[in-house]
């Protein structure tokens, strides 16, 4: 389960399919330098995305794999 205090970079190595979903929220984790350091809330925060709607499609894809 992905959860608002991991670090994005862990997510996406941990589940790369979700890289589609942090761009379609437009977030480009995956270019981004602090991704190592960033929590998905923090990233959610400053991108100004609902951080609800973004863990419910991150676990959505990532339990498809």
């Amino acid at each position: 389960m992905i959860t608002k205090d991991m670090k994005i970079s862990d997510v996406i190595r941990n589940y790369p399919e979700t890289v589609a979903v942090f761009q379609q929220f437009g977030l480009a984790c995956m270019e981004c330098q602090i991704a190592d350091y960033e929590e998905v809330e923090y990233g959610a925060d400053v991108h100004q995305v609902n951080l609800e709607d973004l863990l419910a499609e991150l676990n959505r894809v990532a339990r498809k794999s």
